[in-house]
């Protein structure tokens, strides 16, 4: 399929897009800056821009991955959020509809899950978050206006019969957390991946296959490392957190501690990616277990952690 893939400049669209070229796909990148996988220089919010690429290359199919993102709260009014998040949004699935696909595939966040009063963890025990997680209270413009897209390709299927894949994907960002300075950086994309986070490989891949994969109509996947927990985890993890992982993977301890890293001491939530198992026969590669592994036997850590990333939006803002 000659496809359409928005942020080719970003994180994600500089794995996905290789991908998508290795799956057989011709890939036309589209992205607010100049990058290794961009064809085209210019923002969705344009609807002249999306129309015009759709006209030269013939699009086929559509990968939004592109967007504004958290960090950006800080760069960039609450507007802009509005005119990249929906109005691009709205342009692209307008496009689409104009150009009689049959898929579209939009990248979305877990972040919108979490409400503030989520986010507070006072409840006793882990929350579980999958698909059928709500009411959905997004606590700040990014994860707001994320949802606002989903409604709209909810929208789109519904009325005009586009097959949309919305992907909820946990954290794989390089950077630092810019909310939680408790543990090193990559002390702490190691703990999450217990409950919250994959590669940016994994989720390069779950694009991919729902691409070819997913269902007629509207669905929504969660995408995320498999948690290697139970339900019934779930008071524990808020409680004692270590002890469980001690229980699953009894030489985490010791392999964290020749790092001179913590386990978490609480989990408040996690996120569980089984339909999309089920529904896609789609299950990350990169899990806890293979981080432990990497500890045993002293080679690199199966994720990215780079203090230095800079992202698009940063360098258009400079």
């Amino acid at each position: 399929m000659r496809v359409l893939l928005t942020g080719s400049s970003g994180w994600l669209g500089r794995f996905l897009a290789p991908r998508l070229r290795t799956a057989g796909h011709r890939v036309t990148g589209l992205d607010v800056v100049a990058g290794e996988e961009t064809d085209v220089v210019g923002s969705v919010a344009d609807r002249a821009v999306v129309e015009q690429v759709f006209a030269d290359h013939a699009i086929e199919a559509v990968i939004h991955a592109g967007a504004l993102h958290k960090p950006d709260i800080a760069r960039f009014a609450e507007q802009s959020f509005i005119d990249v998040n929906v109005t691009g949004t709205l342009n692209l699935l307008k496009a689409a509809v104009a150009a009689r696909h049959d898929r579209f595939v939009f990248t979305s966040t877990t972040s919108l899950m979490i409400s503030r009063e989520i986010r507070q963890a006072r409840g006793s025990a882990a929350i579980w978050l999958d698909e059928a997680t709500g009411p959905l209270e997004p606590r700040n413009i990014y994860g707001l206006t994320k949802l606002s897209a989903e409604g709209l390709c909810r929208l789109y299927s519904f009325e005009h019969g586009l097959n949309c894949a919305v992907l909820r994907t946990g954290r794989f960002f390089p950077e630092e957390d810019d909310t939680d300075r408790g543990l090193s950086g990559a002390n702490l994309k190691a703990n999450e991946f217990l409950h919250r986070r994959l590669t940016v490989e994994d989720a390069a891949d779950a694009h991919v296959v729902a691409l070819e994969k997913a269902p007629a109509g509207f669905e929504v996947f969660v995408i995320s490392a498999p948690p290697p927990f139970v339900r019934s985890d779930a008071e524990a993890l808020k409680a004692d957190a270590a002890s469980v992982v001690a229980r699953y993977f009894p030489q985490a301890a010791s392999l964290y501690a020749q790092r001179g890293w913590q386990l978490p001491a609480s989990i408040s939530r996690v996120y569980d990616p089984a339909k999309a198992e089920r529904l896609l026969g789609f299950r990350a590669k990169t899990d806890f277990a293979a981080v432990l592994q990497a500890l045993r036997i002293g080679a690199s850590l199966p994720f990215a952690h780079d203090p230095d990333y800079v992202s698009p939006s940063t360098r258009l803002k400079a």
